[in-house]
């Protein structure tokens, strides 16, 4: 007969090896977790193809794997369009070991970014269905956070109705980059040639530099017009569109203030592209350094859908009436107040959310559809949130946030 000292000795033997059983079992399951884990890639899921552009921006910036469903699963035509794959090629070429599956209908996006490494003596050409300016604004931005300078050859439409046009986003896009901070050396765009719709034929060469991070801003006094400035352009049409251009132009600014002066930019040959048009390119430039622009091209192109219409497309819209248009759009844009016009909130924004961990603040007019679907797309992404308060007194609205700290680390430092 065993004593009761013995026995309750062996019981807890007994308890002391099941516990290390149990141990054992949870460190085994631990490890098969972690496989899992390494060996998956957890992909945040959205659906629809509206602000497809930035979602992948801001997936790449994130280093957030996204699956985009729904991508005009119900239209006609279904799926990707040019320009979308056209986007995807471009970031393919940008960052390294990115990876992009669609399948067959073009209704399903499986986007894995890479790393962005920038690089010198790139090509890309953009094709014909939407202009340069629709591919500019994600590709600036991810040419601040990449490995290295970027300098890439961009070929398709340089100016069109639908996107800014390469004049505008050189006079005002890069203006803005260099109030957060960025460095005006090798920051700039050259026009080689221009190209509108329906063939294009343009060209032109972005260079932009890497940077460590960005500034925080406080950017809310607009200041007073000083001075209008400005550009036309004509391709395979009579020079003397752009003086009748200029001169309804400089008949509405005039009576407003002395200094307004627009210059001209007349192709012939190789240079112009291979369709005919025309357009022009305005920009106010303020006491606070804020830059307020707008531009209209025209030409023969045709809307999507729209090809039966044919006949009715020729009768283009007369320089002078061009050129008035574009004024009183202008004057629409500084009477909104706000240090930048409509456009550009979308991008001012995105670097606001994209600077250090400290509170920027700026003012904007109305704020556009395209800024509102900014604000929510960062907010998805970025996990940063605007505090948006109006201002009755000027009808603008001003908005804080705390940057998410997005810092360059695959960044050489020289």
């Amino acid at each position: 007969m065993q004593s009761a000292k013995t026995r309750t000795l062996n019981s807890k033997k007994e308890e002391k090896k099941r516990r290390r059983r149990r141990k054992k079992k949870k460190k085994k399951k631990k490890k098969k977790r972690r496989k899992v884990s390494m060996g998956k890639t957890t992909y945040k899921r959205v659906k629809g193809s509206q602000n497809l552009r930035q979602r992948l921006l801001l997936s790449t910036l994130a280093s957030t794997a996204v699956i985009v469903e729904d991508i005009r699963s119900d239209h006609t035509w279904p799926g990707l369009r040019p320009h979308e794959v056209s986007l995807l090629r471009l970031l393919e070429k940008v960052c390294d070991d990115c990876v992009v599956e669609i399948n067959e209908t073009g209704t399903k996006l499986k986007y894995k970014p890479g790393i962005i490494m920038g690089g010198k003596h790139l090509v890309h050409d953009c094709g014909v269905s939407r202009s340069i300016g629709y591919f500019l604004e994600p590709l600036i931005v991810l040419g601040l956070f990449a490995k290295k300078p970027l300098c890439i050859r961009l070929k398709g439409i340089t100016n069109d109705s639908n996107d800014p046009c390469v004049d505008t986003f050189r006079s005002t896009a890069l203006p803005i980059l260099k109030h957060f901070g960025v460095p005006a050396e090798g920051l700039e765009l050259k026009i080689e040639s221009r190209g509108v719709p329906p063939h294009g034929g343009g060209e032109i060469v972005l260079s932009v530099p890497s940077v460590q991070s960005l500034a925080a801003v406080t950017w809310i006094d607009e200041g007073m017009v000083k001075r209008i400035r400005g550009i036309t352009f004509s391709t395979r049409v009579s020079a003397q569109f752009e003086n009748n251009m200029i001169h309804a132009a400089r008949g509405i600014f005039n009576r407003l203030l002395p200094d307004v002066h627009i210059f001209t930019d007349h192709r012939a040959g190789p240079q112009a592209g291979k369709s005919p048009g025309y357009g022009i390119s305005l920009v106010a430039e303020t006491t606070s350094g804020c830059c307020i622009s707008c531009d209209t091209t025209v030409s023969y192109g045709l809307e999507e859908g729209n090809e039966i219409e044919g006949e009715e497309k020729k009768e283009l819209m007369p320089p002078e009436e061009v050129g008035e248009q574009t004024a009183s759009v202008l004057l629409s844009e500084i009477e909104q107040g706000g240090v930048v016009d409509s456009t550009h909130q979308g991008l001012l924004f995105l670097l606001c959310a994209l600077s250090p961990q400290d509170v920027s603040k700026v003012r904007v007019g109305k704020l556009s559809p395209y800024g509102i679907e900014t604000l929510r797309n960062i907010r998805d992404f970025l996990g940063v949130k605007f505090v948006i308060k109006p201002d009755p007194s000027t009808e603008t609205v001003i908005l804080k946030c705390v940057g998410c700290g997005m810092k360059n680390l695959s960044r050489k430092v020289s």
